[in-house]
This record gives C-alpha cells, structure tokens and sequence, in this order.
C-alpha cells in the first residue's frame, strides 16, 4: 500500500488517517498547530442529516443582508476590497437560487446519512467512547413566519426519507420536562444525533498514535515541489516530506496551501464562537436549535455548549462580544428559567468554518494534480460529514468504487 501525507490535523484529516490506515496505507499527518485547537473540538458536537440545505440558498441573501447591520446577529460579512472575498461572494450570489437548493438535498442527505453509520460503527469499536446520543434536535421557532420555514423543512426532508415531526408546544415540553419553554413550536429531526467532540478527537488521535500513524504537530506548510502534474514533495520550514498520495484537508487554510499547489480552492473562514456553562441540573437533555436567532444549544459532558456566529473575514483572532452577547441574551426568550452568563473573553472559544461559496464540501481527487485528493469547504458540518469525508478520500486513494456519487463535491466544479 501507499504513503499518504495528510495536511490537517482536524476531523477531516484525521478521520481520512484512520480509514486509509484501516485499508493499510503507511500515513502521515500534518497539522499547523497542536491539533486541540481546530474547530473539530469547540463545535456544536451535533451530527445532521436535517441539514440538507445548503448555506448558500434564496433567503439567505435577503436574510443576510439584514443581519449586516445589527451588530449582535447571527451573521456578518465584513465589508473588504479584498479580491478573494469578492469572488466569493459573487460565486454564493450566483448560487443561492431554488435550482442549487434542490440539486444539492440528495447528495447531502446521502453524505450525512453515510456519516451517520459511520459513526455508530465507530461507537462501537474499542477505545471510541465520545458520547454519541440519538436523541435527535429540537429546532425551536417563536414567529410564524419561521415555523413555515421549519414545517416546510419538515416537509421536504420527510420526502427525502429523513425523520422529523412537528410538536406543538405541549408536545416540546414533553421532550424537554427540565425547561421553561416560550416558543410556538417545534421541528424533531428525529434523524440527527450529537456527541462530544473533544472526545471524539482525542479517541481518533490515540487510535492513530497508538497503531503507527505519525501525526505532526506545530508543522505549518512552507511551500510545495510539484512536477509532471504531480506533487513531489511538502515542506515545513526545513523539514522535507514525502509521499506517494497527498490529501488536503486543512479547513479554511486549505486556499493559501492550494496556491502553493498552483490550484484554486475558494473558500471564506467563517469565525464561530462558543462556551461552556456548568449545568449540574441537567435540564435540557436534546439538543436545540433556536431558528430566529440561529443559536445551537448541545447538553455535553455534564454540562451545556452555546454556539453561534458566523462572521466571514479573514483569519484573526478577534472576539466580538458583541455577538456572543448576542447568543447570550437569545437563549432565555425562548427558555426563560436558562440564563447563561456572558462569559469573558478568554472563556470564549472562536473557530474557522472553511465555507465555500455554494454551501457544498469539496471532496475528490484533484483534475490537476495526479496524486492529490481534496477534502475540506465543509462549512458548519465538518464534524457531522467527517467520517463519511474520511471514508471517501480512502476509498479514492485506494481505487475503490465510492459509497456515494462525488459528483456534487467535485474539486473542479464552476
């Protein structure tokens, strides 16, 4: 078998490790920093087949433009000349139509579902213990006009197969005995499920280190020798690598190591926030989604993960209270007896979600470089579609015939 080097050490390149390992691929894994600070580890933890919809749809648009500004939405682009962002932006805008929507609802719905088995295997391996729970999400609307929205989600996504059900409120407090709840209704997606992800991490990590995989901390990518349309060997700094397969998968780095490549990845970061709140009453025991205010809300560990934001800009370590506020101050109008505490700065956790301009990941084997295979642009679902993108990326390397049709993730697509 080959020796595959991985550049990314997230839940993308490390769920790409373990499946080429499990096929007897010698692997290598790169990753900048110290691995503990990818978005792979503060996220939302929530596994979603519901989202079959991608970030770059109609309403968005409009949506969008109006959260620009309120200074404690849910979402901001920042306003640049930077040339990147204004591609992007004009790729999203020429994406954001009823057409992509419905072409791209099967493909995600069959990557998601694909994860979702995925990931009960992999509960049920040995040293894999990451707190997965079928409990599904519970998307809570206030406004009627949102509970169209979701009754409408509802809809669609039982016509794809998936299961969700519309609760009235007396059936949300059912499900959730422990909270105060103001809202007019509810969607289950009965379909997705949520873990702990720094769990999840750290069992992939130990598997790998433990079974021969070397995983490489602190080694950013310098530069790249190409030649014959292939890629020949990685540097970091002074240290050479190389390979005989190459993935990238390093999230909303991915662009500035693809030029090195002479290929273009077109992706925006797009910043998340998150903290942790002790909850020693375990009142809330299914994850929430507040639909208006565009919050996720996940039980984990004992305690409770609040998570929201998206900012488009580039990479910066910047942290807009404003907008954690903003988080903050959602969560009792539709729970009035959950009041979380604005936390500090330094007790706010901030991601990059590589986001790109039509909503869909890319995964495939690079048109341009023969021994490349590409594996990022997951936007907010990196943790969701992990293993499923894990298990493709080995199955391409290894000449298999794909669990899914790759055709909507193309590398190469306009």
């Amino acid at each position: 078998m080959s020796h595959v080097l991985i550049i990314g050490g997230g839940i993308v390149g490390l769920s790409s490790a373990y499946y080429l390992h499990k096929q007897g691929h010698q692997v290598t894994v790169l990753d900048k920093g110290d691995i503990s600070g990818s978005c792979s580890f503060g996220n939302a933890g929530m596994i979603v087949p519901s989202h079959f919809v991608p970030l770059a749809s109609p309403g968005m648009v409009q949506q969008g433009i109006r959260w620009m500004f309120n200074s404690k939405s849910p979402f901001y682009v920042r306003p640049s000349l930077d040339l990147n962002l204004i591609r992007w932006g004009w790729k999203f805008l020429k994406s954001a139509n009823e057409g992509h929507v419905s072409r791209s609802a099967v493909p995600l719905r069959d990557l998601s579902l694909l994860s979702k088995e995925l990931f009960e295997a992999l509960s049920r391996e040995p040293g894999f213990e990451f707190e997965l729970k079928n409990k599904g999400i519970l998307a809570f609307y206030k406004t009627e006009k949102a509970g169209e929205e979701e009754v409408h989600l509802a809809q669609k996504g039982t016509e794809l197969g998936l299961d969700m059900g519309v609760l009235n409120p007396e059936e949300c407090q059912l499900l959730q005995p422990g909270l105060q709840l103001d809202v007019l209704g509810a969607v289950h997606y009965r379909c997705d499920g949520h873990l702990y992800p720094p769990k999840l991490m750290g069992a992939l990590l130990n598997f790998l280190e433990q079974n021969g995989a070397h995983v490489v901390r602190h080694s950013e990518v310098t530069a790249v020798e190409k030649k014959d349309g292939k890629i020949v060997k990685v540097f970091t700094g002074n240290k050479v690598w190389e390979a005989d397969h190459y993935v990238l998968a390093s999230g909303s780095w991915s662009p500035a190591i693809a030029k090195m490549m002479d290929i273009n990845v077109p992706l925006m970061p797009g910043k998340g926030y998150s903290f942790m709140e002790r909850e020693p009453e375990q009142r809330m025991t299914i994850p929430a989604l507040l639909c208006e205010a565009r919050v996720a809300i996940t039980p984990m560990n004992g305690d409770i993960r609040y998570s929201g934001t998206m900012e488009l800009d580039k990479i910066n370590t910047r942290v807009n209270m404003q907008r954690v506020k903003g988080i903050v101050e959602s969560v009792p109008k539709y729970f009035p007896n959950l009041h979380p505490k604005l936390p500090s700065a330094e007790g706010v956790w901030f991601g990059f979600r590589p986001s790109s301009p039509d909503g869909l990941p890319y995964i495939g084997n690079s048109s341009k470089m023969k021994n490349l295979t590409i594996a990022t642009g997951h936007g907010m679902m990196g943790l969701s579609l992990g293993p499923a993108t894990g298990a493709l990326v080995s199955q391409l390397i290894s000449g298999q015939q794909t669990s899914i049709d790759l055709k909507a993730f193309s590398p190469s697509r306009g």
